[in-house]
């Protein structure tokens, strides 16, 4: 199959992923970089999740501009992906969601650690963006390029950037990489809530994380999961 065919059935299937787990509700997005001009990405017209279909997916630059005139309403916080793909060259997929389970931990002096081992993707350090810093006071939405150059800087060479009151931004080498650390973050931040209930809690040390993280994309685990939840998605036929 042609590459960007695959792609464009690649964003369905992540859209899928993501709200068959409960990651993203009608709110939130994915996309990936084009596979033929990295100056582009793919992400889905403004839908919720799980209603995204091959039709929906639509082709932009890295400042938001549909490609090829394409006027059907675009996500409004699109600035985020395109952002991230202009400041990473590294980066080929990205996850914007709000799941509730780690919404305390970007509200809280509390920080977000990688605690189970499925989450050790998410990295050892996972910062937090207040867009109140610098834009004052606005609908917390990251609506233009300024301010999703602003949420890139705060992710820099990191995974994960959380949201202050808003969710959190994820950025993979691949897009099963990044629906994975999507799909574990809430696992992970229930299960850290939890814990810290009970007294102190013993994280993922940092070799322990780059020793599971370390893992390629293309390995058969990483398929492996890809392939599970898009089956539990009932859109295994897109792969």
């Amino acid at each position: 199959m042609d590459k960007l065919d695959q792609a464009i059935r690649d964003v369905v299937i992540g859209n899928r992923i993501l709200a068959h787990e409960g990651v993203v509700d009608a709110y939130g997005h994915v996309s990936v970089r084009h596979p033929r001009d990295s100056g582009r990405y793919l992400l889905s017209r403004s839908r919720a999740p799980e209603l995204v279909e091959l039709g929906d997916v639509i082709e932009f630059d890295l400042a938001g501009n549909a490609v090829a005139g394409d006027t059907r309403p675009p996500y409004l916080e699109r600035f985020i992906h395109g952002a991230i793909y202009e400041a990473r060259p590294d980066i080929q997929a990205v996850v914007h969601a709000h799941a509730e389970a780690v919404l305390p931990f970007t509200i809280s002096p509390t920080p977000l650690r990688p605690v189970v081992h499925m989450a050790s993707f998410i990295g050892r350090h996972l910062p937090v963006w207040d867009i109140r810093d610098r834009f004052g006071a606005t609908n917390l939405l990251v609506v233009n390029m300024a301010q999703g150059r602003d949420l890139a800087r705060t992710l820099g060479a990191e995974r994960v950037v959380l949201m202050r009151g808003h969710g959190f931004s994820a950025a993979g080498r691949s897009l099963p990489e990044v629906i994975r650390m999507a799909v574990y973050m809430p696992v992970n931040a229930r299960v850290l809530l939890e814990a810290l209930r009970l007294g102190e809690v013993k994280a993922l040390s940092p070799d322990e994380i780059e020793a599971h993280a370390s893992m390629k994309p293309e390995d058969p685990s990483m398929r492996r999961g890809w392939e599970y939840w898009a089956a539990r998605a009932g859109c295994a036929e897109l792969l």
